[in-house]
């Protein structure tokens, strides 16, 4: 057991880095320049050459010694013999020329140089302005990892989830996840628990009465849960138990009947798919010959339901739930922006709403972990619940 978890969890190492990498593709080279989506057209060149180096975006993808900057502008196109202004002070400038022949060269400007005279040289093509910087390794790829984690001089040596600040209010990013994670926590947990213990025994009173009247009340529930939407689940159940009965309070955080409504909500959103799954496998465990043998050894319902049934059906349970946790975190999304609940969910929105690339990142990276961890809980799971299965 012991060497499968070393095992497991060397590879759910692996699993995270190709997270990373994806997340660096889709951040860094996919999404263009941070700086002037966030900024806008308005933004000084200051303003854009600040932000890019907090964001690290600046910076060469995997190895170099030029940075990006705004110190002299844009100025690809500017004619032969031009005059180029310093946009604002920066030392370590150079500029880059390309020609027609594809010749390149590199020159660099003096730090007191208020402007740069471009070559009166017709093969001239562009003029790229770049910062020099002495650590060619410092790339955006080694920062995206030292965001993740990061190796320190005092103990206890490593750090994670070094993200920076947010971009909007300049906080702390890990100030942000700790405030999220017990919120969400109280509506997804609850959710998650409800959610299995309806759909585990409503499932087992369908079995029971097969073909009767409850058995097909409960399945025609669970096709209509699953034909409505989660949004307008939400929506109708704001106004109708919210709004028009005053049952519940629409937003807010505080007690614990703020989130009583969203639970609900929660709970019958999955109620239909897992009525429908557990239905099935019981269904199909009740054909088996063990459970022929009990029942005809006069054993009680109890007996045969709770748990000859429910015990060897157990492996199909732990999968289910297994695989439904990690998307309750998608699903919070939703209820919590709807609900106003400052949870990782609420967290998520406005960082997309506000282009906040700094805290979708860490949110993204926390979701891919997360997800991993509970693919490995549940396959120690499996080895607990069915004694035969051999972890190898």
């Amino acid at each position: 057991m012991f060497k499968y978890i070393i095992r497991r969890t060397f590879y759910s190492v692996w699993v995270i880095v190709g997270v990373l990498l994806l997340t660096f593709v889709l951040f860094n080279l996919a999404s263009g320049d941070p700086a002037g989506a966030i900024l806008g057209k308005n933004a000084t060149a200051e303003e854009i050459d600040s932000l890019r180096r907090d964001l690290g975006s600046d910076l060469p993808l995997f190895w170099g010694r030029l940075c990006t900057t705004e110190a002299f502008g844009k100025n690809p196109s500017a004619p032969p013999g031009s005059q180029i202004k310093r946009q604002f002070p920066c030392p370590d400038i150079v500029a880059v020329l390309k020609y027609q022949n594809k010749a390149s060269e590199t020159i660099c400007i003096a730090d007191s140089a208020d402007s740069f005279q471009l070559p009166n040289d017709s093969n001239l093509v562009s003029c790229s302005f770049f910062r020099k910087q002495k650590n060619p390794w410092n790339s955006q790829f080694l920062r995206s990892i030292s965001e993740l984690i990061s190796i320190k001089k005092d103990f206890p040596y490593l750090s994670f989830f070094n993200f920076g600040n947010t971009i909007n209010t300049r906080e702390p990013v890990t100030d942000v996840l700790k405030r999220g994670v017990v919120p969400s926590l109280m509506l997804m947990l609850p959710i998650f628990v409800g959610e299995l213990l309806c759909g585990v025994v409503l499932a087992l009173l369908a079995v029971a009465f097969s073909g009767k009247w409850l058995d097909r009340m409960l399945l025609l529930s669970a096709v209509i849960t699953m034909s409505l939407s989660y949004l307008v689940m939400i929506i109708f159940g704001q106004w109708y138990m919210g709004y028009y009965l005053e049952w519940f309070p629409l937003w807010g955080f505080g007690s614990i009947e703020f989130f009583i409504l969203p639970v609900i909500i929660g709970i019958i959103s999955g109620f239909g798919n897992n009525l429908r799954f557990f239905r099935t496998v019981f269904a199909d465990e009740l054909q088996k010959e063990y459970l022929r043998t009990a029942l005809a050894k006069g054993n009680s319902s109890v007996s045969i339901y709770g748990k000859h049934l429910l015990k060897n059906a157990l492996i199909q349970v732990i999968t289910k739930a297994g695989a439904s946790l990690p998307f309750l975190f998608t699903g919070s999304l939703l209820l919590e922006s709807f609900f106003g609940i400052p949870g990782l969910g609420f967290a998520g929105m406005e960082a997309l709403m506000n282009s906040d690339i700094q805290l979708l990142k860490a949110l993204v990276l926390f979701s891919a972990i997360l997800f991993v961890v509970i693919n490995l809980l549940t396959d120690i799971a499996y080895a607990w619940a069915d004694p035969r299965i051999k972890l190898e």
